[in-house]
Parts: structure tokens; C-alpha cells; sequence
């Protein structure tokens, strides 16, 4: 996931509104270019026989590959987005995956006890509204060393392609939404040592972060629909006139020349890989 707008919007609104519904109309686009983490995640959990939860799934690329990954686990995905949750549905279906998905809040959702043997998310644990509560039930969720792999987003300031259309579009409309430094959203987890605090206080054991900086891409034609639809450009775009819309995604594009190739956009994604065991 990234955030599509200021922490104080309610996250349950915000993905099962625009914000969800832009991450299903772009999943094909979205789940090619983060492949290389959800291949990090699948081989993380190769070898699991019990339980494995895929937090904040979205519409279930990962949790598709880690059941393959894991095939005599128990692969289930979560995650608060209605319409996410049903486009990850149908693609189990038409996968003919095992993985199950079901639409709670992890936060306080009532897992059975010890149950979860592995926990894992690819950019989906940094919009919890009280994350020690959230993290302590999942810690309640694990298994006696059960594991926990997550990947965040690093900073701001490391993922400079992640604010780019912001930066351009702040230039056109002065009043346009800033991103908060606190509370939920896609670079929350950017301080190891407050996520660290985080998650010793919800009973989580031998953290341990890795900075992870890996190259992604996608194809040069879908760039423009895709700072059309995310973040909190697509948030202000949903709202505004096609005057604003045309006006804005072309002065938008112009500003990511610096990562296109031909026909290919590349840029690096400065992550954390975070590991911890119950």
C-alpha cells in the first residue's frame, strides 16, 4: 500500500473508498512492480506447515505467492479494503489458489490464540492506528516462536519517486494535502528505533531490520494512470474538474522524465526488512 492522503483521514474510509478502489483498477501494474518483494516474502515463508498471515493484503498478489511458496501451509490474507479484499478473492479463484481472504481490521481483529506461525506483509503494517495494540494482537495471534517478516518503506527522503507527483503537483495548488510525519501512513515505519520501540512494547523478540534497496519498474504507458489514481494526487484528481485533471497529470508527468527510459520507468525503493519472532 502508500497512503493516499493526511494521517487524520480514517484509514477503513479511505480503503474502501477512492483509495481502494484506485488499488484495484491498478493491481496488474501495482503487483508487477513490487514482484520483487512479494518474491522476497514467498521465499521468507518457503517451508511453513501451519498457519501463515498476510497482513494488509490488498488484492493478494503476495499471499498468492506464498501459498505456492508454502504449499502445505495454511495461507490466509487480511486486510480492511472491501474491494481489494474481492478482487483478491477472484484471483485465488481463478488461480485455483488455496489462499483464503477474509475483510477485518488485524488491529483488533480476534485471531484464535497461537495460531500463526509466520506473519507477513509487503507494505501493509504502517497504517494501524495504535500499532503497539495492533502488533501485540498479532504477537497473541503467534504461535510460540512464530515469526513475523515485514517490508516498510523507508523514508521520504530515501524514496524520492514516491513524492515526486506531490512535490510537482504542491507547485500548482498551494493548499494541496501534506503528508504527516505521524500516524498512520506509507512512511511511518521509516525510524527503526520507533518501530523497534513498537514492537518490543507489543512482546515481539529479536527485531532486526535490513535496508533493503530494490529496483522496480513499470511500463512507461500506465505512468500517467498511475499518478492519476494513487497517493494523494489521486485523492485531489478523484475530486477535481477535467480541466485540473489534464492540467495537472501532464505538468506531474513531465516532472518523472528523470526516471523513464524509453519505454520503461525505473527507480529504486528504499525499504526496511523487518523480522522479529514471538
Amino acid at each position: 500500500m502508500s497512503d493516499a492522503g493526511p494521517a487524520a483521514v480514517d484509514q477503513k474510509t479511505l480503503w474502501n473508498g477512492a483509495a481502494g478502489e484506485a488499488w484495484v483498477r491498478g493491481q496488474d501494474v501495482l503487483d508487477a512492480m513490487f514482484r520483487p518483494f512479494e518474491a522476497m516474502l514467498a521465499e521468507a515463508a518457503a517451508g511453513c506447515r501451519g498457519r501463515v498471515l498476510d497482513v494488509g493484503c490488498g488484492t493478494g498478489a503476495t499471499t498468492l505467492a506464498v501459498a505456492e511458496a508454502a504449499p502445505e501451509a495454511e495461507c490466509a490474507g487480511v486486510d480492511i479494503s472491501e474491494p481489494m479484499i474481492a478482487a483478491a478473492v477472484a484471483k485465488a479463484k481463478a488461480a485455483g489458489s488455496s489462499a483464503q481472504f477474509f475483510c477485518a481490521d488485524a488491529q483488533d481483529h480476534g485471531f484464535a490464540d497461537a495460531s500463526i506461525e509466520m506473519i507477513v506483509s509487503r507494505f501493509g503494517v504502517m497504517f494501524f492506528r495504535d500499532p503497539v495494540a495492533a502488533f501485540a494482537n498479532l504477537r497473541r495471534a503467534a504461535t510460540a516462536g512464530g515469526r513475523l517478516h515485514v517490508i516498510a518503506w523507508r523514508s521520504a527522503d530515501e524514496n524520492p519517486f514516491m513524492t515526486t507527483a506531490e512535490r510537482a503537483a504542491v507547485k500548482l495548488i498551494p493548499d494541496f494535502p501534506v503528508r504527516k510525519a505521524e500516524g498512520p501512513g506509507q512512511f511511518a515505519f521509516a525510524d527503526a528505533t520507533h518501530v523497534r520501540g513498537i514492537l518490543e512494547a507489543a512482546g515481539w523478540r529479536d527485531v532486526s531490520f535490513m535496508a533493503v534497496d530494490v529496483a522496480c519498474e513499470m511500463p512507461e504507458p500506465a505512468l500517467r494512470n498511475y499518478l492519476m489514481q494513487m497517493g494523494p494526487l489521486g485523492v485531489v484528481l478523484n475530486k477535481a474538474d477535467a480541466e485540473t485533471r489534464e492540467r495537472l497529470s501532464t505538468a506531474v508527468r513531465a516532472a518523472f522524465n528523470r526516471y523513464v527510459t524509453g519505454d520503461t520507468v525505473r527507480f529504486d525503493a528504499a525499504c526496511w526488512t523487518i523480522t522479529a519472532r514471538a
